[in-house]
């Protein structure tokens, strides 16, 4: 899918500084998406975007990702209703990564039932310790209720 939206990368005074959206995708067609949550700036999740995906996004202002685990386009919130409506769009200096400031309806965007997918810790500095730390610990909702008893999406 050729889009009409980005440009050629042709120099890098261009993508840099310049006011042309020419996204660098890696040699899979994919681009890493950080989202945030727009008021409070908490990470939310993250993920990839194919071009198609970056171009849904832009065009309808709701997230769309490229699901690696399933290997297709991924609307975020159309099974769940949890849809990321994106409030601001930014590329990074050499525009191979996106990130996306968002509000979540339903305030949760984790496939888990938590706000946030990166609801665990790991203490730095302490070599004994292994056990992952819960820094949330209620979840939004019951991933269940929500897409039954299909398996988890994440491949192991």
């Amino acid at each position: 899918m050729a889009s009409t939206l980005f440009f050629e990368r042709k120099t890098i005074e261009q993508v840099e500084e310049g006011i042309e959206l020419a996204p660098k995708f890696d040699d899979q067609g994919l681009i890493p998406v950080v989202t945030t949550d727009y008021q409070s700036g908490e990470l939310l999740m993250h993920g990839y975007m194919n071009e198609e995906a970056l171009v849904r996004t832009i065009e309808t202002g709701e997230a769309h990702y490229w699901s690696r685990s399933r290997q297709a386009l991924w609307h975020k919130g159309a099974t769940s209703g949890l849809v990321q409506k994106v409030v601001q769009f930014r590329i990074d200096d050499d525009q191979d990564c996106v990130w996306l400031r968002v509000d979540v309806s339903g305030g949760a965007s984790c496939h888990v039932g938590y706000r946030s997918c990166f609801y665990r810790s790991r203490p730095v500095g302490d070599s004994k310790q292994h056990a992952l730390v819960f820094e949330e610990t209620e979840k939004v909702f019951d991933p269940k209720d929500v897409y039954g008893d299909a398996p988890n999406p994440t491949k192991l």
